[in-house]
């Protein structure tokens, strides 16, 4: 038997001092802390009702009256993208594509190694640039390095005449590549699974340090076959829902895979208890629209400032509406939970039409989701409560997209990432983060949630700030105590995030991470020590 307790901690905004004790992976008891005399500070008193073998050992740490929590989940990543992008030029500074054409320039003249090795930057957002990036303006910094840049919201490409032709796109584009075009080329830019096993591993390490213990993961790749090898190999820090895309559906139900089934290496069922399983099926992933920065998100109203000759005023549809609902039908049958990426306020009624006629006509929606919700309708919010369907959003991306959302969507602040009016209105929301859009980190999106502001500017949409216990909640899955019995996910943290001021809130000093009652972040060592009987 596994046995662990934190001693000496408390709620947020809370006074009372609390122990919590952890049997082989779960909370088996929360109870009032009992201060030891001098000399048994270390040792684990194992109180009444708490079943610990007298031949176990206890780990035992030490909470020094800091603030617990459940344990944090990103309810929308790319990982491998993610990964690999903290080890890319980051041109999310970039205020011009000529600007960002010599930020690549200058890292490409200072790279070493073998000439003609692709190189990799991301996160430029062309929206509010004022002059357009062209494929001549990169084959100015090299004809024969593959220059292959990403945009921050994963939606398009730029790239070189020679990172077109290593992509396997067509050399004649002058520049971006965008939605169709590019998504389903993603997976190029990843090398094979063992070389990007130790950026994979140092990323779910840092995501651990920030409080995670699970993450989404929304990659456009074989997810299900590749998270049980990975975590074989040694990446084992977080939990992995793994999700299955709609062109790999088919195949899944085929395997007989569904939303929640808990896999091990080779896909089988992990060895272990529940609370040790690190990799289930997650959601099936389709894409509905494209995105505010590229300009493709399925809106009611023209984008602004477009030119009248635009063949798309109004963004982009991925998908009709009846494959849609054949989709969603059909998923919804063989046991998955549909995640709908939806951005514009068409698009998201398109979806929530979809979930609405499902319902009607007898299938089980509520579970639902749909993935970032950005620009909702007014009389659209009230929905995701009606239908049971999860608002999956990212608060962050509210702060990343302000100045491009006030050119293309004037006025739609209180429209933008709604949180408020969707809790307000009896939605289950989550949060999550879209890495790399926005980085991989709770405390950022909570932070976002809070105070919609960032860098000392005004709030932005002030309306729809939320209160911190619900901001947290939405990062635990709604999850606001340690219950006995439930999985020992929780995270111990030197500043109240209740009553700390808001830079701390989103800079939020985290001292330890458990995963099933396993150390997966810790600043501080444990003590093992034999049980101590009262």
């Amino acid at each position: 038997m596994r046995a662990a307790v934190i001693r000496d901690v408390r709620w947020p905004a809370g006074t009372d001092r609390l122990d919590v004790w952890i049997l082989d992976g779960r909370i088996a008891a929360v109870l009032p802390h009992e201060a030891s005399g001098a000399g048994e500070a270390a040792l684990a008193v194992v109180p009444a009702g708490v079943d610990v073998p007298d031949d176990a050992v206890v780990e035992v740490w030490q909470g020094r009256g800091r603030v617990v929590i459940p344990g944090l989940w990103d309810e929308h990543t790319h990982f491998r993208q993610w990964a690999l992008s903290r080890r890319r030029l980051d041109l999310s500074g970039a205020d011009s594509a000529q600007d960002a054409a010599a930020r690549v320039a200058a890292a490409l003249g200072s790279r070493t190694g073998p000439a003609g090795v692709r190189f990799d930057g991301a996160g430029f957002r062309d929206a509010l640039w004022a002059d357009e990036p062209t494929t001549a303006m990169l084959d100015a910094v090299s004809t024969e390095t593959p220059i292959v840049l990403i945009s921050a919201d994963l939606h398009c490409g730029w790239m070189n005449s020679a990172g077109l032709r290593s992509m396997g796109l067509d050399e004649e584009a002058t520049g971006p590549v965008r939605e169709d075009d590019w998504i389903p080329h993603l997976d190029r830019l990843a090398l094979d699974d063992a070389h990007t096993l130790p950026a994979l591993a140092e990323a779910a390490a840092a995501a651990a340090a920030r409080g995670v213990v699970g993450v989404v993961d929304m990659e456009t790749d074989d997810n299900v076959r590749l998270w049980p090898e990975r975590v074989e190999a040694g990446v084992t820090s977080l939990r992995v829902e793994a999700a299955v895309w709609a062109h790999q559906l088919d195949e899944a139900v085929a395997a007989g895979r569904r939303t929640g089934q808990l896999l091990g290496a080779s896909g089988r069922r992990p060895a272990g208890d529940e609370p040790d399983a690190l990799v289930s099926v997650g959601p099936m992933k389709v894409i509905v629209d494209g995105s505010l920065n590229t300009r493709t998100a399925f809106c009611f109203d023209r984008y602004a400032g477009l030119a009248d000759g635009d063949p798309d005023p109004h963004g982009y549809l991925a998908v009709t509406p009846e494959e849609l609902l054949e989709l969603l039908g059909r998923a919804i049958a063989a046991g998955f939970v549909p995640a709908v990426h939806a951005i514009g306020d068409r698009a998201n009624r398109l979806v929530l039409d979809a979930y609405e006629t499902l319902r009607d006509a007898g299938t089980a929606v509520a579970g639902s989701r749909i993935e970032h919700a950005q620009l909702l309708a007014d009389e659209d919010i009230p929905r995701f409560a009606e239908l049971g369907v999860i608002a999956s959003v990212q608060p962050e991306h509210a702060m990343d997209d302000r100045d491009v959302s006030d050119q293309y969507w004037p006025g739609q602040a209180e429209r933008s990432i709604p949180v408020r009016s969707l809790v307000d209105a009896g939605a289950t929301v989550r949060f999550g983060s879209d890495a790399p859009v926005a980085p991989l980190d709770p405390w950022t999106a909570i932070a976002a949630a809070v105070t919609r502001s960032r860098d000392g500017r005004p709030p932005w949409g002030a309306d729809q700030r939320i209160g911190r216990r619900a901001a947290i909640a939405a990062a635990a899955r709604g999850r606001e105590s340690l219950e006995a019995g439930a999985v020992a996910d929780l995270v111990l943290l030197d500043a109240d995030p209740v009553e700390c001021d808001e830079a701390t809130l989103r800079e939020m000093p985290v001292a330890l991470t458990l995963l099933a009652g396993r150390p997966t972040w810790a600043t501080e060592t444990s003590s093992t020590v034999p049980p101590a009987r009262a």
